[in-house]
């Protein structure tokens, strides 16, 4: 940094002002103006102006009173500091550290971000003379050369090692002695500024100051050192400066190699002083020699952060402005922008391998990897051999790769690779297994022997030299092939410009560069008018309306609506069908079939769809001499007989239906042999898909081939003669998948293009098509508003409520369903009622009535519910009907016995459960109890009252206890009901006590008088 107080003071010094004599009162009088400070000194005093703006502006002269106008503009560039002069409104920039010139506009920093040098043209010198080089620089780096002074045979270099600055000296061929090393540590991102002296008796290397701490006079003229025109020829200068590091052998003449170079100095420079004269970086022309790799300013921005790294490549940052790319397969070079040349094998057809032969030892572990893309499923991939065996071959089998080791084990990829797309197969041979990947996933693994190669091994590619040798291997490969390598080193068709480890080509065979596609649509491989479409070794088309396939050979013919309306069209794989029910009666005609004699397939299996109510009639008949098929029902069941094949009595079958058919509903018929590559087979008979159960024949029979040619088809009959004996109806009829089809050719918007068909060969029938059944409800055949339904030839009477009968003809009993849920059914004219069981109610009796629902029994009485009617169980204290009435309370000096605790049993009854009371039991009928003697009521719940019948008398009072009772009765009454009148008897006892005791008292008054007197009392011994 500079040091701006210097510049301070001259202002000071030169605008000062003139000593005053007598300084103490001129400093008094405040003399400064706009903040200036007086100083007052021997003989006068001077003023300080201040340089901070007063009023926007700075000011000068004698008392600071001077406007100074010289930086209203402003013109230091690059953050220079604009000191204003007093003449003519002038001023001076002082300019920061890497920036020169009047206005700081030129910067004086340049930086090596790869290794370069700057060469620097020196003045012949005396070698007693040194040269003063002056400098500041910034790394992070280590290890570098920053200089490099020759003079004769005397080499003195400048650099950093381990981060210390040094200097080394190198005479002629000897080796590098240490001159001196600094002690600070500098590579660590500052600026430093060294002055270096070399050359004369003494060289040395001296740091005045770091980020910081160095300053820079403003003032001081700066010299521009001229630039060399060119770099002199090695050998050919006594003396010479370079900044950055060439070969060490540059000045011998020799031209130096990648061991003769220095470490190379990565940073930057700025201020570069060579006898007081500025070193200036340059922008030169791309021809110029004398500096090499230098970039104008000084940057650590991560270079990884502009992304130099091309086709995702990834950036690896290595220090000072240093990157390094990880590059992908197939990718290669410094940023990644080469990459390996693809070679196409099998271009046009042609016979194309190369051979490459081995010139080091891969050792134990082989890794062969490489890029394939190829859209045939076989072809020889890569062979590795040595003069006596091919011991590893790879090769592609059904669009999988295959993997051969030692001619013995063998390793399958997983998936295809044929689809015209770069897949990268990699073979790995460690030890005693052999591993196959695509891309990174794994394709399975074998165990191996293992395998040991050497120099002088071929390698194959492509193919072998000889034809019959690569056709073992499903021919020659055709496809590309790119980035193939044996561990880590190359095998490369065609070099790139990047410097990699590689094996040459011996042999280049057909095998193109590049990975050009063949143009298929030479052949114009597009049917129907298709437009071909070529892509990579293969082809699209672009197909017509109405037409279909990779080639559009399959027309879409049932687009141009080739039926009539009565029909849908059915695809085929040659052609179309037009597809129809036909309806057979009495009146129809039998329809008659022949072959077109083109039919070439072999006719194992028959199908067709029907629908009737016949239980015999016949539904297909075909012939031949005496081989024949007949289809017909027989007792409502499906019947297949069939004579084929020579011998007839031994192939002759009749594969009989389970189930019936003749129920007016379609049903489905499939007809087959049961191994329809034999001459004769079982035959198995399937109606409705076989949902049932399967039909299979006893004995075998031949095939249908006989239907071939010659032969006649009838459908509805046997034969024309014998006219239709089916009512009904028939679907689609297909003999070997080949339809016998209802419409004539002359019936149909275009002609069937198929070649093996069958045609109908009576033009005069007439077929009904569609599927229609007798008119069985015109008249309506049901009476009283009933409604008819068609259920193909059969009728259904869909009768009003009222009605029923097949006819609606009978009044309908309303309660035959049982309407009536809980209770008897009474059939009504037009209805019906219910009669419901007790505890039920509606209109079904679906409704259980709770009978306690509304129930009068009063506060803390317990309703029981009945069937159809309730009880009450009453509290002890209450009783009644409801419990209405309160028991009479027992007078207090009636004493009673405790009523007994009687258990309540739990019953299941016939809707809910029910308890019975008091001790009484579950009776099996009619949810009852059987009660205990004194007790009543459906559950017990009553114990009874035997005091309700008063049978106390005379006013005895009646207590109840449980089958029993007690009168309390009257003194004057007795018995058990109180009956006896007991009051006489009372007083003839009281006189009889007191005569008896008028009698004791007497005679006890006369025997006292008789006895001597006895003295009662009590004593006390002492």
């Amino acid at each position: 940094m500079l040091r701006f107080s210097a510049q301070v003071w001259m202002m000071w010094l030169l605008y000062a002002g003139t000593f005053s004599n007598e300084d103490i009162n001129r400093c008094e009088q405040q003399p400064c103006q706009n903040g200036g400070l007086c100083e007052s000194h021997s003989g006068g005093f001077r003023c300080l102006c201040s340089q901070q703006r007063q009023n926007g502006r700075l000011y000068g002269g004698e008392n600071c009173t001077t406007a100074l106008s010289g930086c209203d503009d402003n013109q230091c560039e690059n953050g220079g500091i604009c000191s204003p002069l007093l003449v003519n409104d002038q001023h001076t920039c002082i300019c920061l550290a890497g920036f020169t010139g009047p206005q700081c506009q030129t910067p004086t920093v340049f930086s090596f971000e790869s290794r370069g040098f700057m060469y620097i043209e020196t003045q012949l010198l005396d070698q007693e003379v040194p040269l003063n080089v002056t400098f500041s620089f910034r790394t992070a780096g280590p290890v570098g050369t920053l200089l490099q002074r020759r003079v004769d045979d005397l080499l003195l270099s400048i650099q950093l090692m381990d981060g210390h600055l040094s200097l080394r000296s190198l005479r002629g061929q000897g080796s590098s002695t240490l001159v001196q090393e600094l002690p600070e540590y500098l590579s660590n991102n500052k600026w430093h500024t060294v002055v270096a002296s070399l050359g004369g008796v003494v060289s040395l290397i001296r740091l005045l100051c770091t980020e910081g701490s160095c300053s820079r006079d403003s003032g001081a003229r700066v010299q521009l050192l001229e630039r060399a025109s060119a770099l002199p020829e090695p050998g050919t200068v006594r003396q010479s400066l370079f900044i950055g590091a060439v070969g060490g052998n540059w000045g011998s003449g020799r031209v130096a190699d990648e061991a003769d170079y220095p470490p190379s100095f990565l940073g930057c420079f700025r201020d570069v002083f060579v006898d007081s004269h500025l070193v200036l970086p340059a922008i030169i022309s791309e021809d110029s020699d004398v500096q090499e790799n230098i970039t104008v300013g000084c940057s650590d921005k991560d270079k990884c952060d502009d992304s130099p790294c091309q086709n995702r490549g990834r950036c690896v940052s290595r220090g000072w402005r240093n990157y390094m790319c990880e590059c992908h397969r197939p990718y290669e070079g410094n940023n990644c922008a080469d990459e390996y040349i693809t070679a196409r094998f099998g271009k046009k057809d042609l016979e194309s391998y190369a051979v490459f032969s081995l010139d080091d030892d891969p050792n134990d572990a082989v890794t062969i990897s490489m890029f394939i893309r190829t859209r045939q499923s076989r072809g020889l991939l890569l062979i590795l051999a040595n003069s006596t065996s091919q011991y590893l071959r790879l090769w592609l089998e059904e669009g999988r790769v295959k993997v051969q080791v030692n001619n013995f084990e063998t390793l399958v990829g997983r998936g295809a690779v044929s689809d015209g797309h770069f897949h990268l197969m990699t073979v790995k041979l460690e030890g005693i297994a052999a591993m196959l990947f695509q891309s990174a996933q794994s394709w399975g693994s074998t165990p191996i022997r293992p395998i040991q190669t050497h120099p002088g091994d071929l390698v194959f590619v492509g193919g072998l030299p000889d034809s019959r040798a690569s056709a073992s291997f499903g021919g020659y490969f055709k496809g590309c092939v790119q980035d193939l390598r044996i561990n880590s080193k190359r095998l490369q068709f065609y070099p790139i410009a990047t410097p990699v480890e590689s094996y040459s080509p011996e042999q280049l065979v057909n095998a193109a560069q590049g990975c050009s596609s063949d143009n298929a649509c030479d052949v114009n491989p597009c049917l129907n008018g298709g437009v071909c479409y070529s892509m990579w070794d293969d082809f699209t088309c672009n197909c017509p309306p109405n037409t279909g396939g990779q080639r559009c050979e399959e027309v879409k013919w049932c687009e141009l609506s080739p039926c009539p309306a009565t029909a849908v069209c059915q695809p085929l794989s040659q052609g179309f069908e037009c597809l129809s029910n036909v309806t057979f009666r009495v009146e129809s005609s039998v329809l008659h079939y022949q072959s077109n004699g083109k039919i070439k397939r072999r006719l194992g299996s028959v199908s067709l769809s029907f629908r009737t109510r016949q239980s015999t009639a016949t539904l297909m008949h075909a012939q031949k001499d005496t081989d024949y098929l007949t289809v017909s029902l027989l007792n409502a069941h499906l019947v297949m007989e069939l004579q084929s094949g020579a011998g007839k009595d031994f192939y002759k079958v009749t594969v009989p239906s389970k189930g019936p058919s003749s129920d007016g509903e379609w049903h489905t018929v499939e007809l087959s042999m049961e191994d329809q590559t034999l001459p004769t087979s079982r035959w198995i008979l399937a109606v409705d898909g076989g949902k049932k159960e399967l039909s299979v024949s006893e004995t075998a029979a031949g095939n249908l081939d006989f239907l071939r040619e010659g032969a006649d088809i009838f459908l509805g009959g046997l034969s024309m003669d014998t006219g239709v004996n089916l009512t009904g109806c028939l679907g689609a009829v297909e003999i070997g998948g080949l339809p016998l089809p209802f419409y004539l050719n002359t019936e149909l918007n275009l002609p069937r293009p198929q070649e093996e068909q069958f045609a109908k060969i009576n033009h005069n029938a007439d077929p009904r098509y569609g599927c229609w059944g007798a008119s069985v409800c015109a008249p309506n055949p049901c009476n009283n508003e009933g409604v008819c339904e068609d259920l193909f030839d059969l009728h259904h009477c869909t009768c009003p409520s009222e009605w029923t009968g097949p006819l609606c003809q009978d009044p309908t009993d309303t309660c035959i369903s049982s309407p009536c849920i809980y209770g008897d059914c009474i059939n009504l004219h037009g209805g019906f009622v219910c009669m419901c069981e007790l505890g039920y109610s509606g209109k079904q009796c679906e409704v259980e009535v709770d009978m306690c629902e509304n129930s009068n029994c009063r506060q803390g009485a317990s309703c029981l519910k009945g069937f159809n009617s309730y009880t009450c169980l009453c509290p002890p204290n209450l009783t009644g009907e409801y419990c209405e009435e309160k028991i009479p309370e027992i007078p207090w000096y009636i004493e009673t016995n405790p009523l007994p605790q009687l258990p309540v049993s739990t019953c299941t009854g016939t809707r809910w459960d029910y308890s019975c009371f008091n001790g009484g039991n579950c009776s099996e009928a009619d949810d009852s109890c059987y009660c205990m003697s004194g007790f009543t009521g459906q559950w017990c719940e009553k114990d009874v009252d035997e005091c309700a019948s008063d049978p106390c008398m005379n006013a005895g009072f009646c207590v109840n206890y449980v089958n029993s009772f007690e009168c309390v009765c009257d003194m004057n009454y007795s018995g058990v009901h109180c009956q006896m009148d007991v009051s006489d008897f009372y007083l003839y006892v009281f006189l009889g006590l007191w005569q008896n005791f008028f009698q004791v008292v007497s005679y006890l008054v006369m025997r006292l008088d008789d006895e001597p007197e006895i003295e009662w009392g009590f004593y006390v011994n002492d």
